[in-house]
Protein backbone atom coordinates (compact mmCIF):
# COMPACT_ATOMS: atom_id res chain seq x y z
CA UNK A 1 0.00 0.00 0.00
CA UNK A 2 1.38 3.37 -1.00
CA UNK A 3 -0.24 5.24 1.90
CA UNK A 4 0.05 3.69 5.32
CA UNK A 5 0.81 4.82 8.83
CA UNK A 6 0.27 8.38 10.00
CA UNK A 7 0.04 11.17 7.45
CA UNK A 8 0.10 14.77 8.66
CA UNK A 9 -2.75 17.01 7.51
CA UNK A 10 -0.57 20.08 7.10
CA UNK A 11 -1.45 23.67 7.91
CA UNK A 12 -0.62 26.35 5.36
CA UNK A 13 1.41 29.07 7.12
CA UNK A 14 1.11 32.72 6.13
CA UNK A 15 3.35 35.71 6.75
CA UNK A 16 2.22 39.05 8.19
CA UNK A 17 1.28 40.27 4.70
CA UNK A 18 -1.09 37.34 4.11
CA UNK A 19 1.24 35.60 1.67
CA UNK A 20 2.21 31.93 1.96
CA UNK A 21 5.18 31.60 4.32
CA UNK A 22 7.20 29.40 1.99
CA UNK A 23 10.18 29.02 4.34
CA UNK A 24 7.88 28.21 7.25
CA UNK A 25 6.16 25.58 5.12
CA UNK A 26 9.50 24.03 4.16
CA UNK A 27 10.57 23.96 7.81
CA UNK A 28 7.31 22.28 8.78
CA UNK A 29 7.88 19.58 6.14
CA UNK A 30 11.41 18.97 7.47
CA UNK A 31 10.11 18.83 11.04
CA UNK A 32 7.38 16.32 10.14
CA UNK A 33 9.84 14.04 8.35
CA UNK A 34 12.42 14.29 11.14
CA UNK A 35 9.66 13.40 13.63
CA UNK A 36 8.95 10.15 11.77
CA UNK A 37 5.69 10.91 9.97
CA UNK A 38 4.80 8.45 7.18
CA UNK A 39 3.39 10.97 4.70
CA UNK A 40 2.24 14.53 4.14
CA UNK A 41 -1.14 15.94 3.13
CA UNK A 42 -0.87 19.56 1.98
CA UNK A 43 -3.94 21.69 1.17
CA UNK A 44 -6.53 19.42 2.64
CA UNK A 45 -9.30 20.94 4.74
CA UNK A 46 -6.76 21.69 7.50
CA UNK A 47 -4.53 23.45 4.98
CA UNK A 48 -6.95 26.16 3.83
CA UNK A 49 -7.97 24.36 0.62
CA UNK A 50 -11.18 26.35 0.28
CA UNK A 51 -9.57 29.76 0.87
CA UNK A 52 -6.45 29.61 -1.28
CA UNK A 53 -6.34 30.93 -4.81
CA UNK A 54 -5.69 28.42 -7.57
CA UNK A 55 -2.10 29.69 -7.84
CA UNK A 56 -1.52 29.55 -4.06
CA UNK A 57 -2.94 26.04 -3.89
CA UNK A 58 -0.61 24.82 -6.63
CA UNK A 59 2.37 26.57 -5.05
CA UNK A 60 1.82 24.90 -1.67
CA UNK A 61 1.75 21.48 -3.36
CA UNK A 62 4.96 22.31 -5.26
CA UNK A 63 6.76 23.45 -2.09
CA UNK A 64 5.76 20.40 -0.05
CA UNK A 65 6.81 17.98 -2.79
CA UNK A 66 10.12 19.78 -3.24
CA UNK A 67 10.82 19.94 0.50
CA UNK A 68 9.88 16.29 1.07
CA UNK A 69 12.50 15.25 -1.48
CA UNK A 70 10.86 11.84 -1.95
CA UNK A 71 11.48 10.83 1.68
CA UNK A 72 7.76 10.36 2.37
CA UNK A 73 4.75 10.22 0.05
CA UNK A 74 2.76 13.39 -0.58
CA UNK A 75 -1.01 13.02 -0.84
CA UNK A 76 -2.00 16.42 -2.23
CA UNK A 77 -5.40 17.83 -1.37
CA UNK A 78 -6.97 18.55 -4.75
CA UNK A 79 -10.68 18.41 -4.01
CA UNK A 80 -13.15 21.14 -4.85
CA UNK A 81 -16.87 21.67 -5.23
CA UNK A 82 -16.08 22.28 -8.90
CA UNK A 83 -15.33 19.13 -10.88
CA UNK A 84 -13.33 21.14 -13.42
CA UNK A 85 -11.20 22.80 -10.72
CA UNK A 86 -10.61 19.48 -8.94
CA UNK A 87 -9.46 17.94 -12.23
CA UNK A 88 -7.07 20.84 -12.88
CA UNK A 89 -5.65 20.70 -9.33
CA UNK A 90 -5.24 16.91 -9.57
CA UNK A 91 -3.50 17.15 -12.94
CA UNK A 92 -1.13 19.77 -11.54
CA UNK A 93 -0.37 17.61 -8.49
CA UNK A 94 0.49 14.72 -10.81
CA UNK A 95 2.68 16.92 -13.03
CA UNK A 96 4.75 18.17 -10.09
CA UNK A 97 5.26 14.71 -8.57
CA UNK A 98 2.55 14.10 -5.97
CA UNK A 99 2.15 10.45 -5.01
CA UNK A 100 -1.61 10.77 -4.85
CA UNK A 101 -4.56 13.08 -4.37
CA UNK A 102 -6.96 13.52 -1.46
CA UNK A 103 -10.33 14.57 -2.86
CA UNK A 104 -12.89 15.98 -0.45
CA UNK A 105 -16.55 15.37 -1.24
CA UNK A 106 -17.86 18.45 -3.08
CA UNK A 107 -19.07 21.00 -0.55
CA UNK A 108 -21.80 23.64 -0.61
CA UNK A 109 -23.58 22.36 -3.76
CA UNK A 110 -25.01 19.28 -1.98
CA UNK A 111 -24.73 16.87 -4.92
CA UNK A 112 -26.86 13.74 -5.09
CA UNK A 113 -25.24 10.31 -4.84
CA UNK A 114 -25.39 10.11 -8.66
CA UNK A 115 -23.72 13.53 -8.80
CA UNK A 116 -20.98 12.36 -6.43
CA UNK A 117 -20.36 9.29 -8.56
CA UNK A 118 -20.13 11.36 -11.75
CA UNK A 119 -17.77 13.86 -10.06
CA UNK A 120 -15.34 11.16 -8.92
CA UNK A 121 -15.68 9.16 -12.13
CA UNK A 122 -14.37 12.19 -14.04
CA UNK A 123 -11.57 12.70 -11.51
CA UNK A 124 -10.53 9.05 -11.75
CA UNK A 125 -9.61 9.70 -15.38
CA UNK A 126 -6.52 11.52 -14.07
CA UNK A 127 -3.91 8.78 -13.73
CA UNK A 128 -2.95 9.37 -10.10
CA UNK A 129 -3.89 7.32 -7.02
CA UNK A 130 -6.88 8.98 -5.36
CA UNK A 131 -8.28 8.88 -1.83
CA UNK A 132 -11.86 10.09 -1.41
CA UNK A 133 -12.45 12.21 1.71
CA UNK A 134 -15.96 11.89 3.15
CA UNK A 135 -16.48 14.58 5.80
CA UNK A 136 -20.19 15.45 5.90
CA UNK A 137 -19.80 17.83 8.85
CA UNK A 138 -17.89 20.14 6.47
CA UNK A 139 -19.54 19.32 3.14
CA UNK A 140 -23.22 18.84 4.08
CA UNK A 141 -23.23 15.63 2.01
CA UNK A 142 -22.59 12.10 3.25
CA UNK A 143 -21.37 9.66 0.64
CA UNK A 144 -23.39 6.48 1.03
CA UNK A 145 -21.68 3.06 1.20
CA UNK A 146 -23.32 2.01 -2.08
CA UNK A 147 -21.81 5.00 -3.87
CA UNK A 148 -18.40 4.33 -2.35
CA UNK A 149 -18.61 0.68 -3.41
CA UNK A 150 -19.22 1.76 -7.02
CA UNK A 151 -16.34 4.25 -6.86
CA UNK A 152 -13.99 1.62 -5.41
CA UNK A 153 -14.19 -0.19 -8.76
CA UNK A 154 -12.62 2.77 -10.59
CA UNK A 155 -8.97 2.35 -11.55
CA UNK A 156 -7.41 5.23 -9.62
CA UNK A 157 -9.56 5.21 -6.48
CA UNK A 158 -7.29 3.58 -3.88
CA UNK A 159 -8.91 4.50 -0.58
CA UNK A 160 -11.25 6.58 1.51
CA UNK A 161 -10.68 8.92 4.44
CA UNK A 162 -13.92 8.38 6.31
CA UNK A 163 -14.93 11.12 8.74
CA UNK A 164 -18.70 10.71 8.91
CA UNK A 165 -18.54 9.13 12.34
CA UNK A 166 -20.86 6.35 11.21
CA UNK A 167 -19.55 3.41 9.23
Amino acid sequence: MMFEGALTAMVTPFDNDGKIDEEGLRENVKFQIKSGIHGLVPVGTTGECTTLSYEEHNRVVEIVIDAAKGKVPVLAGTGSNSTWEAIMLTKHAKEVGADGALLVVPYYNKPTQVGLYQHYKRLAEVDLPQVIYNIPSRTSVNMQPETMAKLAKLKNVVGVKEASGDL
